[in-house]
């Protein structure tokens, strides 16, 4: 048999500089569909994702000869905005040490903190072989440019043997995911129940109907008819509600999911009196949705509740969905039956003295976070032994 040729890294400042059904080949059942091309160009080509915004990519390939054997979205950062994984207090702590830590390589889809592989490898390559490569590769590089360091964001749980085999250190994460535990109904979700949390969960549904809202799903051809300016305004009645919020989404981007990546999107919408007061924008997977952006033009009663969680759960059930992972954050969501699910990020930080303290900052996060599970799953007011 003769010996593989070695594999060698080529850094891409643009997805322009690679076909789409190249990089697409790699994509696999739990790559989930933020890290399909046309996704992750949408991003670069519409604003969003660019060296102006803080966003320089640096996507990482390995070829075999002219063949594409792995890939990971990368960027370098000026900053730590839209990562979802909050790093800013070791930026913080190092300025004041004297070091610098941007720019630094994050390994991530942008703005988007959905758990999935970070790493794409064709079929038939040996998966972890080829991550470990790809890594080493990467640390190289940062050395190379003096970063301060490699971030890898929302990694799968299997990723992780070689990423601290490759010397990350693992940080840990929540979300609150509904997971579908066999429902053939909406009511069988809600027997689970406490008979007062079941109360009020149906009160909070029947809300929106109640006030004359109606609330459906848009699909396929029928996301013909959503505008995407509209959308785009929805979006940024949410983001500027806050002091921190950002736009760091631009109109074009949804223009171009709506035009080129249908097949994974959906369009939630509340109207009332055929007046659209509210919305949601979602995208699918291999049985999963993903709850992404959320808007309303007024404030009423349980809308966000209904349009962000209740509809999107019944439509999951009658759909037969395995799980519906609603965003980052949110407490709230715990007690609509929402379980906590861990969510994990690997962390390489190249001066030892940073790295260090690093480390022994997330030894002392996991512990909390890992106590405070029990107590988060007790508040989903689930029954006993459910």
């Amino acid at each position: 048999m003769s010996t593989p040729l070695p594999t060698t890294l080529r850094i891409l400042r643009s997805l322009t500089e690679i076909p789409r059904a190249a990089w697409d080949a790699l994509v696999d059942a739990q790559a989930v569909p933020f890290l399909e091309w046309t996704f992750l160009h949408a991003l670069e080509e519409s604003g969003c994702a660019v060296p102006e915004r803080g966003w320089h990519p640096r996507h990482l390939t390995l070829w075999r000869g002219a063949r594409l054997v792995a890939a990971a979205p990368a960027y370098l950062k000026d900053d730590s905005d839209g990562e979802f994984v909050f790093d800013s207090p070791w930026a913080t702590a190092a300025e004041r040490a004297g070091l610098r830590y941007y720019p630094k390589l994050v390994l991530a889809v942008p703005f988007t903190p959905a758990t999935g592989r970070r790493v794409l490898v064709a079929p038939g390559e040996d998966r972890p072989a080829r991550e470990a490569e790809l890594y080493a590769a990467a640390h190289e590089y940062a050395r190379a440019e003096r970063l301060s360091g490699i971030h890898v964001l929302f990694p799968t749980e299997d990723e992780l043997p070689v990423l601290e085999a490759q010397g990350f250190a693992v940080r840990l994460g929540v979300q609150y995911h509904w997971r579908n535990r066999g429902y053939r109904t909406l009511d069988d979700f809600l027997a689970r129940f406490h008979a007062r949390r079941r109360h009020q969960l149906r009160r909070e549904m029947r809300a929106l109907g109640e006030r004359g809202f109606e609330v459906r799903t848009l699909r396929g051809d029928a996301l013909a008819d959503v505008d995407a300016d509209t959308v785009y305004r929805l979006y940024a009645t949410t983001v500027d509600k806050y002091p921190w919020g950002q736009r760091f989404l631009t109109p074009d981007f949804f223009a171009r999911l709506l035009a080129r990546f249908r097949h994974r999107c959906e369009w939630v919408e509340a109207r009332r009196e055929g007046r659209l007061v509210a919305g949601a924008f979602n995208f699918t997977g291999a049985n999963v949705l993903y709850g992404r952006y959320w808007g309303g033009f007024e404030e009423h009663p349980f809308l966000h509740f209904n349009v962000c969680l209740y509809h999107p759960v019944a439509e999951g059930i009658a759909q037969g969905l395995a799980r519906f992972e609603p965003g980052a954050g949110g407490e709230h969501k715990l007690t609509r039956g929402f379980e906590p699910h861990l969510t994990y990020s690997a962390h390489l930080l190249l001066h030892p003295g940073m790295d260090k303290a690093v480390r022994g900052f997330l030894a002392h996060e996991r512990a909390a976070v890992e106590g405070s599970l029990p107590q988060w799953r007790a508040e989903t007011g689930f029954k006993e032994g459910d």
